[in-house]
């Protein structure tokens, strides 16, 4: 019963929600296995090269480390699919939709590794060994400033906003009111004051 109370501000169940959750998972896991499977193909088609058979040792070594972490990173980002599919009809969708995010994030690590790879082996091949690791090196910069760092700073950003606007108004000043003075008493032995002729 527990399942059908509405748990978000968009008034959604617990099941309502993963499989929106999972939706928006996959419709990311599409934009990052695009790029998964260009670098796959043009590692593969790489070996077959009239250039390939001149790397030397570091180069071949770059290539096939990328190569790998192109795999794994292409594994990753399917596993949320094959997982679904495994657990389908079965009650675990939050559960799905938990170790799905995680292998997400991870594949986005590996592929950060892949890109770095792959620039390095590029430029490494056209320019020299100096210029390839400059060149990997800004590519693992611009890729965790930009997956790592940035949202970081966007979230963060987001809580100092709600923070100010949940900060109580200041109180109203209220009006300012002249003292009340005491009024005389008349004096033993001394006749009242007559009150003024402007005053009658």
């Amino acid at each position: 019963m527990a399942d059908h109370r509405p748990c978000t501000a968009r008034n959604e169940t617990p099941l309502e929600r993963a499989d929106r959750n999972f939706g928006e998972l996959l419709q990311e896991l599409r934009v990052t296995q695009t790029g998964v499977q260009i670098l796959f193909a043009f590692l593969l088609t790489l070996a077959f090269t009239q250039r390939f058979p001149s790397l030397d040792s570091f180069q071949r070594a770059t290539y096939v480390t990328t190569l790998l972490l192109a795999v794994v990173a292409a594994a990753l980002f399917t596993a949320p699919a094959a997982l679904h599919r495994s657990l389908f009809q079965r009650g675990a969708k939050a559960r799905i939709v938990q170790v799905s995010s995680r292998l997400a994030t991870v594949g986005m690590g590996v592929l950060v590794l892949a890109f770095t790879g792959s620039v390095l082996l590029v430029v490494d091949v056209t320019t020299g060994r100096t210029g390839g690791v400059a060149a990997g090196t800004a590519t693992l910069l611009v890729c965790l400033g930009l997956w790592w760092l940035l949202p970081r700073l966007v979230w963060r950003a987001g809580r100092a906003e709600e923070h100010v606007t949940q900060e109580p108004h200041a109180a109203p000043r209220r009006p300012h009111r002249e003292p009340l003075r005491p009024r005389a008493t008349a004096r033993p032995g001394v006749a009242p004051r007559e009150p003024s002729a402007r005053l009658r």
